[in-house]
């Protein structure tokens, strides 16, 4: 597959007669296929294990940075930073250790935000096996309506309709960027990565590189697009509006989707009352950047229209609480997301309602009508706590190699939530080891930990598989 999406960038670099990154790309097709198409002949399983799947997508998720950070080296990039860039291009992060892009070829620039769109497309896979034998809004999301097959035929039949759901939102995004700005080399830029909620920009300047605050918050708007869960698109498209976010099963997502706009419109506006404070623009102006910093904070797609590094402490502070909690599961957005932080305050609340009662008393945990299933909530907590995690070993790292402890945190936050803000720290001068360090953030962010925790795992190689009825 892998090969088939390198075509793209290939076609690319023979359009904008850049022949000698053509012989890159060329070459990464020719690698892939020689190994891939032996593979071919394999027989197809009916069945696959949660871990095998996991497993599968952590695997894509390596390998792939590795091999297109050869094309990017047609830049003049050292390996290192090449592997940088491919890894947060196909994370959908955004962040990057090249001091200027506007150097660069067109189609690095296109290669680019291609990765991301992708990777964004990756991510939705993903859900597929971290939901597979889940509870039942899960299962739903997932399975065919009215079908009762295989996690192998009900994980095809999901792709396939993540990819028409995908395909059509990028293409409406796109025509609306195109319509706005009149220049489809950029409206392509950014519209790819937005809708992967990735990042990249053809401007160093993000989204200050747009003339008009409608182009801009065409870009937001699209990014919130795909930090919804496309599956809810398809599931409005078949059942209609009020049918799919009234069934008693997806109720929750309901809940998501009003927490997402609520919290986009709290943690924008709270933003703007900082930046009025600081100053430096009138309130309109101000409400205006507040909101665009705070969706795309949120949605995890890490545009800027503003510099980050001039925020004072708690602006930056509550940035880092936004780019946590990320979009919706099943969505292109990364985080711990919206739906697993409801389940963890509801949680929270049910702890202190217990105080209150008797000790017979019986008190299931619910949410959206529904009664939350033990399984489900120690993977939600296990997530978050792994979350943290990641982050405050990072942080110490960051910390000890003198990197200012503010700045730092925002950033590891940033890498591990794939969002791509950036307080400056991440630049060309970064220490080696920390360009690695921020990688792997960025790589455990995007396969939720879980899923490389799983490809590390001794027992997934060895041992015998699991035998299906």
């Amino acid at each position: 597959m892998l090969a088939i999406l390198t075509l793209a960038p290939l076609g690319a670099s023979v359009i904008f007669n850049e022949y000698e990154l053509s012989l890159r790309y060329l070459v990464v097709i020719l690698v892939l296929s020689f190994f891939t198409i032996p593979l071919l002949r394999l027989p197809v399983p009916t069945q696959v294990q949660t871990n095998e799947a996991l497993t599968v997508v952590a695997l894509a998720f390596i390998l792939a940075p590795l091999f297109m950070s050869f094309p990017l080296m047609g830049e003049g990039l050292s390996f290192l930073d090449a592997l940088f860039e491919a890894v947060s291009a196909i994370t959908t992060t955004g962040l990057s250790t090249l001091a200027t892009v506007e150097d660069k070829s067109q189609t690095f620039l296109f290669a680019r935000a291609w990765m991301q769109w992708y990777g964004g497309l990756g991510i939705v896979v993903l859900s597929v096996a971290l939901l597979m034998g889940q509870h039942m809004a899960a299962r739903r999301l997932v399975e065919p309506i009215g079908g009762a097959e295989g996690l192998v035929t009900t994980a095809r039949a999901h792709a396939r309709r993540m990819l028409v759901v995908y395909g059509v939102l990028t293409g409406w995004g796109l025509w609306v960027l195109w319509a706005i700005l009149g220049d489809f080399s950029s409206a392509l830029s950014y519209g790819l990565s937005a809708v992967s909620t990735g990042g990249f920009s053809p401007s160093d300047e993000s989204l200050l590189g747009l003339d008009t605050e409608i182009a801009r918050w065409a870009v937001i708007l699209l990014a919130l697009g795909g930090a919804i869960p496309l599956p809810l698109y398809y599931l409005i498209y078949h059942s209609g509006w009020r049918q799919a976010l009234t069934n008693r099963d997806l109720r929750a997502f309901d809940m998501e989707l009003r927490a997402l706009s609520l919290m986009g419109l709290v943690g924008g506006g709270i933003l703007a009352w900082r930046l009025d404070a600081w100053g430096a623009a009138s309130w309109a102006e101000s409400f205006s950047q507040g909101l665009l910093l705070g969706f795309s904070a949120l949605t995890t797609a890490g545009f800027s229209n503003l510099e980050v590094a001039a925020l004072d402490p708690a602006s930056k502070l509550w940035l880092m609480g936004m780019m946590s909690v990320g979009g919706g599961i099943g969505s292109t957005a990364g985080g711990i997301k919206i739906l697993r932080l409801l389940i963890f305050l509801r949680l929270v609340q049910l702890l202190i309602e217990r105080t209150a009662l008797p000790p017979q008393a019986v008190h299931k945990p619910r949410l959206a009508g529904k009664v939350l299933q033990e399984e489900e909530i120690q993977q939600i907590l296990l997530l978050i706590v792994l979350f943290g995690l990641v982050v405050m070993l990072s942080w110490l790292v960051f910390v000890l190699l003198g990197e200012p402890p503010l700045d730092a945190l925002f950033e590891v936050i940033s890498a591990t939530g794939t969002v791509g803000l950036s307080t400056g720290i991440t630049g060309p001068e970064l220490h080696p080891l920390l360009k690695l360090l921020l990688c792997i953030d960025m790589l455990l962010g995007r396969l939720e930990i879980i899923a490389l925790l799983v490809l590390c795992y001794p027992r997934t190689w060895i041992g015998r598989r699991a035998q299906f009825r």
